[in-house]
């Protein structure tokens, strides 16, 4: 297979040709850390062999897309032959490559940087160790099997990083002047911080949010830095196999449901997942909702909101007609994301993206813009 020529074009689509991160992208033989895939097809995923259909494998591994290699505890490479669906979250991926170069563009990495990376398929690891010498980068996941796995395809392709076994919100291995997280977390970890050497940045994205945020280590052993403008949405941090089932249930439970309190929305029906401003702001000022959408017939679209606190809320409207409104439980979750949408129409922005950031030592994570603050622990 010419997959260098792929690879070069795939340089040339992500980054400029005098770019550091040129050479790394048309180097790497991304197909060699996805030879199997899941695509997504709806309300499934189906199982895709690379080996099978090389054309194919070609070109899912070589555009600027992300790759799901596991949905649920199901690694694509470890399912059974008679496996050809799954259902459930994605677990593991390849991250779309201007998105890993944006991520270590954000880490200002130089040529003698110690780096912190995170695992997932492991092509991530092998454009930092194409970029840097490879002992000076570290790549760490939660899953044994994930590890075992990229440091076996990276010995392939003749890298050979620091591989460890680690859950990233606890102790990590070692110390280092940058941490990039592929991952996102809720707050900054702590051990971040008593990992980072004096001077050290890390970059991540707060869970739930599209939120980029760069910190540089400062002397009382915190942080300080920014929001980016810019914006990435990564898999949040696990500790098992798969996520916590979590309150999926409950929106089967209200998909017709009543509502305790029925009234006509302001805006119309969003989905909040797609308005990443909105999206954000409501993550931070109102943690923990999840939510669905879905459009039907004559521009019909629905949405469901839920929260472990048992609130929720079922909208549904025609385009940009005003939606009926069903709410239950002790919070009007329709409510406080129309807030958020009035703050936008009235300001004509949110205060979440170009916010600066404070870290304290403990990860106490600081937003402030304005007169808007926010604080995560």
């Amino acid at each position: 297979m010419d997959w260098e020529t792929h690879a070069r074009c795939l340089a040339a689509d992500t980054v400029r040709p005098e770019s550091r991160w040129h050479a790394p992208l048309a180097a790497v033989p991304r197909h060699v850390f996805v030879p199997r895939w899941w695509a997504n097809e709806g309300d499934r995923w189906v199982l895709r062999d690379g080996p099978a259909d090389p054309e194919a494998w070609m070109q899912a591994a070589y555009r600027n897309r992300t790759v799901v290699t596991r949905v649920g505890p199901l690694h694509a490479d470890d399912v059974d032959p008679g496996t050809e669906t799954a259902a459930g979250i994605p677990t593991s991926s390849s991250t779309l490559p201007g998105l890993v170069v944006a991520m270590y563009r954000h880490a200002v990495i130089s040529d003698d940087s110690d780096v912190l990376v995170t695992t997932g398929s492991g092509y991530g690891t092998a454009l930092a160790c194409r970029r840097l010498h490879d002992k000076r980068v570290t790549s760490i996941d939660v899953d044994p099997s994930l590890v075992e796995k990229a440091g076996e395809r990276l010995e392939s392709i003749n890298l050979r990083p620091q591989m460890a076994v680690c859950d990233i919100t606890g102790p990590l291995p070692g110390e280092f002047d940058r941490i990039v997280s592929t991952v996102s977390v809720r707050a900054v970890p702590a051990s971040w911080l008593a990992a980072l050497r004096p001077g050290g940045r890390l970059v991540t994205t707060l869970a739930e949010t599209g939120l980029i945020i760069t910190a540089d280590k400062t002397a009382d052993g915190g942080a300080t830095g920014q929001v980016q403008w810019d914006r990435a949405g990564f898999m949040r941090t696990r500790a098992g196999e798969d996520y916590p089932h979590g309150i999926a249930d409950r929106f089967e439970e209200i998909r017709e449901a009543e509502g305790e309190h029925v009234t006509t929305g302001r805006y119309p029906v969003l989905n909040v997942r797609e308005a990443w401003d909105i999206w954000s702001m409501l993550s931070l000022t109102s943690p923990g909702i999840e939510h669905r959408y879905e459009t039907g017939e004559n521009r019909q679209r629905r949405a469901w909101m839920v929260h472990p606190d048992g609130s929720w809320a079922r909208v549904e409207g025609r385009w940009i007609d005003p939606p009926t409104v069903h709410q239950g439980g002790p919070r009007r979750l329709w409510d406080e994301l129309e807030r958020i949408r009035h703050r936008l129409n009235a300001e004509g922005g949110l205060p979440v993206y170009g916010a600066q950031v404070r870290v304290d030592p403990d990860g106490t994570t600081h937003l402030s813009r304005g007169n808007w603050s926010a604080t995560i622990s």
